[in-house]
């Protein structure tokens, strides 16, 4: 017996939806469909996130309690009107991601059970310079987003020192993530290494509070500044994804002088829809500002002035330029 199915016209396509009644979120009671009907509705903020960024999905096909799949390719089976980039790895491999320019293709990938949508922070017309700079504020054990927010205004305070127009949104989870345009004129270790002089610069400020120390033991009680989210093939959850957590938080796009006063359960699949129809996108002027990568260029030479060079990159990575050994502090010692 064939499977149950619904159809959406979406745009100009039609849009199958399959098993459209299968649960993925248990204790809400919400459906595939849900899920799909979800992103239609916040249509112009997702497509305006994911746009010709080349995507990875984040399924979930047995619902949100169910294993996570992380695809980068997209299948071979697929409508023909599915558009997608190809991008290449640190292993030298390759993959033809997902291509978001329209909300179809996004309807697409909630029926294939994505529930977070992982954009590159470049784009296609040249995936190997960036034309955003990410500050991931991520609390670690003993702490959470009341941290992560206080972090944030400091953050807030430095942009605005560098003058830059950038744009926060929650994580969906327990931190904040803050975005930045930039002119793709840089190759990501550059990028990577601006986001680590930004990050210094903060932690210089809250030592207490923050840190920018790569190995999880050294980190303590603090929120981390996950500067190695600006590495190459590296993402974080897109605005407007919806997360995979009982409760089906989202990360959700928040103006600055709101996100003091907000909470991540305040934004979820069932409450999104009716803040974006009353206030749309809050990040729709995302891509009219562009900050100068130049300023924090100065800051990598001050660092490095003061004998502040390279910090590890992820384990995935073939040795970097200048990169320190990596190590764990704990077994250096050890060694010693």
């Amino acid at each position: 017996m064939p499977s149950p199915f619904v159809e959406l016209e979406v745009g100009e396509r039609i849009v199958k939806v399959t098993n459209p009644d299968k649960l993925f979120f248990r204790a809400r009671g919400e459906t595939k469909l849900d899920l799909v009907k979800y992103y239609l509705s916040v249509g112009d903020g997702i497509v305006r996130a994911l746009y010709e960024r080349p995507t990875q999905l984040k399924r979930h096909p047995d619902g949100a309690e169910g294993e996570a799949i992380y695809q980068k390719r997209v299948p071979e089976k697929r409508p023909d009107w599915i558009e997608t980039a190809r991008v290449t790895f640190p292993s030298g491999r390759h993959a033809d991601e997902l291509c978001v320019t329209e909300l179809a293709h996004v309807a697409w990938a909630a029926n294939l059970g994505t529930l977070d949508f992982h954009p590159w922070p470049s784009r296609r017309p040249d995936v190997e310079h960036p034309d955003e700079l990410r500050i991931d504020i991520d609390p670690q054990p003993g702490t959470g987003f009341k941290q992560a927010k206080k972090v944030a205004a400091l953050v807030r305070e430095v942009l605005d020192e560098l003058g830059y127009v950038a744009w926060p949104k929650t994580s969906g989870n327990r931190g904040v993530h803050v975005a930045c345009r930039i002119e793709p004129n840089w190759e990501f270790p550059e990028v990577r290494r601006c986001a680590l002089a930004f990050a210094r610069e903060v932690e210089r400020r809250a030592p207490k509070l923050v840190t920018t120390a790569w190995w999880k033991e050294e980190r303590g009680k603090r929120v981390f500044i996950d500067y190695n989210q600006n590495a190459r093939d590296r993402t974080i959850a897109s605005a407007y994804s919806v997360r995979a957590r009982p409760d089906a938080t989202v990360s959700a796009p928040v103006t600055w002088d709101e996100l003091q006063e907000v909470e991540t359960e305040d934004f979820t699949m069932a409450t999104m829809p009716e803040r974006f129809a009353s206030l749309g996108d809050v990040q729709a002027a995302i891509d009219d500002s562009l900050c100068d990568l130049r300023r924090l260029q100065e800051w990598v030479q001050r660092d490095e002035g003061k004998g502040l060079g390279e910090a590890p990159y992820p384990p995935n990575f073939p040795k970097m330029p200048g990169e320190p050994p990596r190590v764990q502090p704990s077994r250096a010692r050890t060694k010693e």
